[in-house]
């Protein structure tokens, strides 16, 4: 089974996906496209309910006045 989210990381938009081989990231443009945020590892024992406070602690360095939080956006 594979299981899609979409997540505002600190102003930017991140889509993770689960599947059997483990969580895969992407970056998301404003047009639709996506390339692979290599730079974002995120381990395969992360559960789905933790994937907000672990990119919280992952990517605070990106946290501003404008942008202070990361947001689950939707489920597909």
């Amino acid at each position: 089974m594979t299981t899609s989210i979409k997540f505002d990381v600190f102003g930017r938009r991140i889509l993770t996906i689960r599947s059997e081989k483990g969580w895969q990231l992407f970056y998301l443009s404003g047009d639709g496209k996506r390339r692979p945020a290599d730079d974002l590892i995120v381990p395969p024992f992360v559960a789905e309910s933790e994937m907000v406070s672990f990119l919280e602690d992952l990517c605070h360095e990106w946290a501003s006045d404008r942008h202070p939080e990361v947001l689950r956006l939707d489920e597909s």
